[in-house]
């Protein structure tokens, strides 16, 4: 890969991260997908004693349809469990198959019970995450978290480099169409993730704009 396209993809790398301080909350909701450092950080935020209360969310969506032999959920929960979490302190919903249905899902599991969530996606799925909460769930306090991976190291050898970045493109576009359906709250776009994301579209990074 050139360097110019490196370029462009940490500038939208960059763009998706959130840096939210987090607070104790009433639980802990990790989004299921390929990434199972998502559930070990879930894990780590429990053991940290910022929630008593741990829910994994998901089915299967664009990226891991055939990956798992059960849901991302039930998966998500067996790293949880073999990490120490207790499977008394972990709630399961095994149908969302996006981010929007992720949160909603959550938000029936859960009910009135809580007032204040911690959201633990992977780190480019993070601004998408905190536009859809503010959204489906705007009564809840949330806040937004990722494992602690940075831009050289989120690309493994089952996802790579040009995984990630076709994902990245695509949720660019999700955030710029998707307040007007009404999944998510508007997010401003600085000029020159634009101008990366353009330029990735036209280098061929648009198998995730469907």
């Amino acid at each position: 890969m050139s360097d110019s396209i490196h370029d462009a993809a940490r500038a939208l790398w960059n763009y998706h991260l959130v840096h939210d301080e987090l607070r104790p909350a009433d639980a802990i909701i990790g989004l299921g997908s390929y990434d199972l450092r998502v559930a070990k950080h879930s894990a780590a935020l429990f053991h940290a004693g910022l929630a008593p209360l741990l829910v994994f969310t998901g089915k299967s969506g664009n990226w891991t349809e055939g990956l798992y032999e059960k849901s991302e959920a039930d998966v998500f929960a067996d790293v949880a469990i073999a990490w120490g979490v207790p499977a008394t302190a972990i709630k399961i919903e095994p149908q969302a198959t996006n981010i929007g249905e992720n949160i909603r899902f959550s938000r029936m599991l859960l009910g009135n019970s809580v007032q204040s969530v911690i959201i633990v996606t992977k780190p480019q799925t993070q601004r998408r995450a905190l536009a859809t909460v503010a959204r489906q769930w705007p009564e809840v306090e949330a806040f937004v978290t990722a494992p602690p991976t940075s831009f050289e190291e989120q690309p493994t050898a089952a996802y790579p480099f040009e995984k990630l970045v076709n994902e990245m493109v695509g949720d660019v576009k999700r955030i710029l169409d998707y307040p007007a359906k009404g999944y998510q709250v508007p997010q401003g776009m600085p000029p020159e993730v634009m101008s990366a994301y353009d330029f990735l579209v036209e280098h061929g990074f648009d198998q995730h704009l469907g």
